[in-house]
């Protein structure tokens, strides 16, 4: 590795650790608003509406893709402080141990109450569990079956690991291509080109993936959004030890949070108008919207990350606290809403005061859960934390990152 590209690695990158707890908390406030917009989910507000569709569009982009290159650094860290050998297993204690957990006994409150709310389901809680640990694929409305048993909300570990094998069987292979990537990455990926490139990207993926491949998050058939996530994946463990790319990101913040901004603008004008006959007709409309929310994905990302370098490049208790709270909180807190949500619907509250009301019942349960679990040893592993004696080491920044 050139000394140009290995340097990077003696950073201490607090930044990246401050851009992984948010896009976390993000996404946790995102399932929130799920429950409120008037696309599908698991369970569904009788006040649910398109009010908050538009903020909810501010990050639905592109919250997936950032922590999936969060993610690419993260593993690029991990291997260069632990090396090889002995790094798949250690993964796959890490992602592989929780999402089994998680999906026999995380996961099924959440289709129980799917169920019961959707198809009327008149079964107890145990009888369900049976039926889902049996595989049974009888529970549908108007032709669209629930898969079971399923992992929700935890296909983002699924896809991590799975990605984390191509990218090791990748490194593995060619150890030297991986140094000549960055030096590439070192000297190229400079200057505009950190943003026309992506972005050309991922436009050119969603015009000939995103109609044929829609999202389903089943591994198997969901080409689009590997054809995104993989690439971001990759892209953040190229950029882990390299520094120009990373200088252009600061420099380039303002240019891509402003171009951001008017996307998103963009985009909700076009939410407004889908559906309706004030819509342009024509196949080259579409295709701007497609270039409009590709570029959104990495022009906000570019500002997150550029932002949180100039700024938050710094260590405090917080960091460090959130740091390892974020992947047990991550794995509760769908459950928790689903349930929270589905418990709150008989009081009637104003839905202002709902959303309110789950928002701290979701942090409480899951930050309450999360000082449970980091106590108990056997608890541990089963949400993606190291089995270690009473005291909890002080996590490094970004090598101990879970997901």
């Amino acid at each position: 590795m050139s000394s140009a590209a290995g340097q990077g690695f003696e950073e201490r990158r607090f930044d990246l650790d401050w851009v992984r707890i948010g896009a976390f908390l993000l996404l946790i406030l995102y399932h929130i608003g799920m429950y409120y917009v008037t696309w599908d989910w698991h369970v569904k507000s009788p006040y649910a509406s398109r009010a908050i569709e538009p903020l909810m569009m501010l990050t639905s982009p592109w919250r997936l893709s950032l922590l999936f290159l969060v993610s690419g650094v993260a593993t690029a860290y991990l291997l260069e402080r632990q090396g090889t050998r002995g790094f798949l297993g250690r993964r796959s204690v890490r992602l592989l141990v929780p999402l089994v957990f998680g999906m026999l006994v995380i996961v099924p409150p959440q289709s129980y109450l799917e169920v019961v709310e959707k198809v009327q389901y008149a079964g107890s809680y145990g009888d369900f569990v049976a039926l889902y640990l049996a595989a049974y694929q009888g529970f549908c409305r108007d032709g669209d079956c629930l898969i079971l048993p399923t992992w929700n909300h935890l296909w983002f570990v699924a896809y991590l690991w799975v990605y984390t094998l191509l990218l090791y069987a990748v490194v593995w292979a060619m150890p030297g291509g991986v140094a000549r990537l960055r030096d590439w990455i070192e000297r190229r990926f400079v200057g505009i080109s950190v943003l026309l490139v992506p972005i050309a990207y991922l436009a050119a993926a969603r015009m000939l993936l995103a109609i044929r491949f829609p999202a389903t998050h089943a591994l198997v058939d969901d080409w689009y959004n590997h054809a995104v996530y993989v690439p971001m994946l990759l892209l953040g463990f190229a950029l882990a030890g390299t520094r120009a790319p990373w200088l252009a990101v600061e420099r380039l913040r303002w240019h891509a949070l402003g171009f951001a901004v008017l996307g998103w603008v963009f985009l909700c004008i076009w939410h407004g108008l889908d559906g309706t006959d004030s819509l342009p007709p024509g196949i080259a409309v579409r295709r701007v919207w497609q270039v409009i929310f590709s570029a959104q994905i990495w022009l906000a990302i570019v500002a997150i990350l550029g932002f949180a370098r100039r700024h938050l490049n710094r260590d405090n208790a917080a960091r460090r606290y959130l740091t390892t709270a974020v992947f047990p909180v991550y794995i509760l807190h769908q459950t928790v809403i689903v349930v929270a949500a589905h418990a709150l619907k008989p009081v009637q509250l104003d839905p202002l005061l709902e959303g309110v009301v789950l928002v701290l019942i979701t942090a409480a349960v899951c930050f309450l859960g999360y000082e449970a679990i980091r106590r108990v040893t056997a608890l541990r592993p089963l949400f993606g934390l190291s089995v270690i004696a009473a005291r909890e080491r002080v996590p490094p920044p970004m090598p101990r990152t879970a997901a």
